[in-house]
């Protein structure tokens, strides 16, 4: 990711020769469009202008950006003066600049940023798109949060990567999320899941072979076309959108990750207690993506066309993946002393019970080399202090890792519980919204 930050982008694509384009309706790398769309639901003016003024700082050319601010119209009141502001000054910097305003209750949706962004594509379409007569291809679309802010070349080497690929057509691209937007301001435990979630995503970028879709992502447009724009009844349209372009490609269909980062903001609200309900609230958002387990299960029965391989080992990663999330935090909590409280006193004369307390303490004591390592890489991905932060900081920021894992436990392993209960009694979530605040 560090390499790919120093790369000068746009110079390699003057070095690429057409040759290696693998579109035929390209002929120069400056046929590629970008179409960004940003859904809003209450977000605040400053987070905006944050999210535009890294749009407008990118290295790829303007004239080649078509940038549209998706709305939700019943929020319209609210969000009338901050749309206002947000035209007024970056209207005119991009090729196209368009505004919607989804509306709400509408027949079959699930109001969220699914359905949102799924109308603003639409419009798109019909309104810009369409007029240009600009193939579908030459065009790739951006799913990003109201918060996230692109790094300087962020489109150059998506541009760089879209060409390269031997599918471009077939695959989405990710980046690596940081959450660092609002770091220096967010509470310790705010901070500790913001580097926990990036830490994560950043080895799934290894696993590309199993790499799915998660929030900020990019893909062609022609894919958004064939699959319908149907991201208009979910809760998790992040990983849904990857599912769905898999069975309509009979499973020709990858992630390639961009080791290229992005940022976007720390959850913090406006009391400590608060964020601490937004954490919650926010992993079992995350969470209640297991609702993909039986979509991709009656896909997988009804596709006769994905290679059986193909479906036992995303199958498999996907439902291990949620069951762990659920469950292993609590099991290493309890596996080292529950099995004594209620093996009575036969368990208490064998020589695992003997053992047991053993092998799981030093377990736990090699795990905290992971934990030392994560809080090594935490300060390199750290944004400059802010000078009105004392020089503790840094101090009492590497001994807080020491709190995760009794965190685990309360904001990892119960909202993945909560979320999955939810699905299995039929008490289903609609979306939420997490709030942003700067302080």
């Amino acid at each position: 990711m560090a390499k790919n930050e120093k790369i000068n982008w746009i110079e390699e694509l003057n070095k690429l020769p057409t040759t290696h384009y693998s579109l035929s309706t390209i002929n120069n790398w400056k046929d590629i469009y970008h179409l960004i769309v940003i859904p809003t639901y209450k977000e605040p003016l400053e987070i905006l202008q944050d999210t535009f003024k890294a749009l407008e700082n990118t290295d790829y050319p303007k004239d080649k950006m078509i940038v549209v601010l998706a709305c939700e119209e019943r929020v319209k009141e609210f969000n009338q003066r901050i749309v206002q502001e947000i035209k007024k000054e970056f209207g005119t910097k991009f090729f196209k600049f368009l505004v919607t305003w989804h509306p709400y209750n509408l027949p079959g949706e699930i109001a969220g940023k699914g359905s949102n962004e799924t109308w603003a594509a639409k419009r798109v379409k019909e309104e810009i798109i369409d007029p240009l007569e600009t193939p579908y291809e030459n065009i790739v679309f951006s799913s990003f949060d109201a918060d996230t802010c692109v790094f300087p070349r962020y489109f150059s080497c998506l541009t760089y990567s879209y060409l390269t690929s031997d599918r471009p057509t077939r695959t989405s691209f990710q980046p690596v999320p940081l959450f660092i937007n609002n770091i220096w301001q967010a509470p310790v435990i705010s901070r500790l899941f913001s580097f926990s979630s990036t830490f994560w995503h950043t080895i799934n970028q290894e696993r590309s072979e199993k790499l799915i879709t998660f929030s900020s992502h990019s893909m062609s447009f022609k894919v958004l076309v064939d699959v319908g724009f149907k991201q208009t009844n979910v809760v998790s349209d992040d990983s849904r959108i990857f599912w769905q372009c898999f069975f309509k490609y009979d499973g020709d269909y990858q992630v390639s990750p961009l080791y290229y980062p992005l940022s976007m903001d720390a959850n913090v609200a406006k009391s400590f207690f608060r964020t601490m309900i937004n954490i919650y609230k926010q992993q079992k958002r995350w969470a209640y993506g297991v609702g993909d387990v039986p979509y991709f299960l009656f896909g997988f029965l009804k596709n006769k066309k994905i290679p059986i391989f193909k479906k036992i080992s995303l199958g498999f990663e996907l439902i291990e993946g949620h069951f762990s999330w659920a469950t292993f935090s609590i099991l290493i909590f309890l596996l080292g002393w529950l099995p004594l409280f209620i093996g009575g006193f036969e368990f208490s004369q064998s020589l695992l019970s003997y053992s047991l307390p053993k092998v799981v303490s030093r377990t736990m004591t090699a795990a905290m080399i992971g934990i030392v390592a994560a809080c090594y890489l935490s300060f390199i991905l750290l944004p400059p202090k802010p000078p009105e932060y004392g020089r503790y900081k840094y101090l009492v920021w590497a001994f807080s890792w020491l709190l995760v894992p009794l965190l685990m436990i309360f904001f990892f392993s119960f909202p993945a519980l909560d979320a999955q209960t939810r699905w299995m009694l039929g008490k289903y979530m609609g979306f939420w919204a997490t709030d942003k605040v700067r302080k």
